[in-house]
């Protein structure tokens, strides 16, 4: 299993420098098992949902899973506004 970790703030200006990170990552795993560390997460803006769910696109298209753990409560507040909570609760 591959643990990433979400870093301190990820606004906009950050979030296609860390998908692309968190891709590079993945690539020679063909069924990936990531899991998600979002503790660290202080300060974010949406952008870090587009992240999450840009991670669980393309690992689910690669028949792998993805698992989200430390998800602070604004971030799980903000997910659960914009109606994707669930999906990330069972990525």
């Amino acid at each position: 299993m591959s643990t990433l970790k979400l870093p301190n703030t990820l606004l906009h200006d950050q979030a296609d420098a860390c998908l692309a990170r968190w891709v590079a990552q993945l690539q020679p795993d063909p069924k990936p098992s990531v899991q998600v560390d979002a503790s660290a997460l202080l300060e974010f803006d949406s952008s870090a949902l587009a992240v999450l769910l840009g991670l669980r696109r393309l690992v689910l298209s690669q028949g792998g899973s993805v698992q989200i753990t430390g998800m602070p409560p604004r971030l799980s507040e903000l997910a659960s506004l914009y109606g994707v909570l669930d999906l990330l609760q069972q990525a």
